[in-house]
This record gives structure tokens, sequence and C-alpha cells, in this order.
């Protein structure tokens, strides 16, 4: 599986996914399983480096002092915003507006596409960001959005 970067704008990038064949319907709901729980990952705050008090602590974590007060005083890393994910052809995609998340949250995401292309659906390639030329990105270049709160959809 491929990763491209394109121009990224944390609060308004396209992700894009292009399949070896065009996906069953099965394999859509893998996609968007992946997909829904990295936003609810993020939606809850999951994607904070300024607070990776386990990963810098090594992999000897065996009665590890985890510091309450440290990790209330980071800054907030929330996620705000998804797409219905959406398909054509060969070709997925998902509007994220990623709020405050920090860039480990698409590492998390790229770990968990490569070995979902490994498993169940063939990915050919990962797009952050960006346009393609033949699936154009709506006139506000957001899509309708699904308020994941309420489920009322807004532009």
């Amino acid at each position: 599986m491929k990763v491209e970067f394109r121009e990224c704008d944390f609060f308004d990038v396209w992700i894009w996914l292009e399949f070896s064949s065009k996906p069953s319907t099965a394999e859509q709901q893998y996609v968007e399983e992946v997909f829904n729980s990295w936003f609810l990952l993020g939606k809850l705050g999951g994607f904070n480096a300024e607070n990776m008090q386990v990963q810098d602590t090594g992999l000897d974590i065996s009665y590890m002092d985890y510091n309450q007060d440290a990790a209330e005083d980071t800054f907030i890393a929330l996620m705000h915003n998804m797409s219905e994910f959406e398909y054509e052809g060969y070709w997925g995609r998902c509007w994220f507006d990623l709020g405050t998340s920090d860039a480990v949250a698409l590492d998390v995401l790229i770990n968990a596409l490569d070995q979902l292309s490994k498993d169940y659906v063939a990915i050919e390639r990962v797009i952050f960001g960006g346009e393609n030329a033949d699936w154009k990105i709506p006139g506000t270049k957001r899509a309708t959005v699904v308020d994941r709160d309420s489920e009322n959809q807004y532009n």
C-alpha cells in the first residue's frame, strides 16, 4: 500500500483510498469501521502526542507511575467532524476536520489501513489531502458532514 500526501489542512482534509478492485459491500463495511473507530478515538482525544507517557517510558512499563496531573495539563487534542464515506469505482474518500488532534493520528490510521489491506481489502494507495481530477470535491470543499453527537446533517 502506497501512502501519499498532497496539500493538507487538518481542519479540511480529504482522505482518498484507491482499491485494487471495486470494493464489495462487505469490504466497504470493513473500511468504514476502521474510519469510524479511528474518528471516535480522535473525537475522544485519543491522539494527543503531548501525553504519551506510556510510549515515552519504553518497553518496561511494569509498576509505571502514570501522572494524571500531567495528562490533564496537556492541550486538548480533539477531532471535530467527518463526512460519510463515499465510493466511486475503485476509489473511496472521506472528509475530516481533524481539529487539534496530533499527526500521530495519521500514523495510527496508516498502520491500521496497511494491515486491513493485507488481511481483508486490497488497498493500492492512501492519499491525504488534495483532490482527484476525475472526482471533484463538492463546491464548498467540505462534504455534507454528519454531526456524530446529534446525527443531524449540515454543510
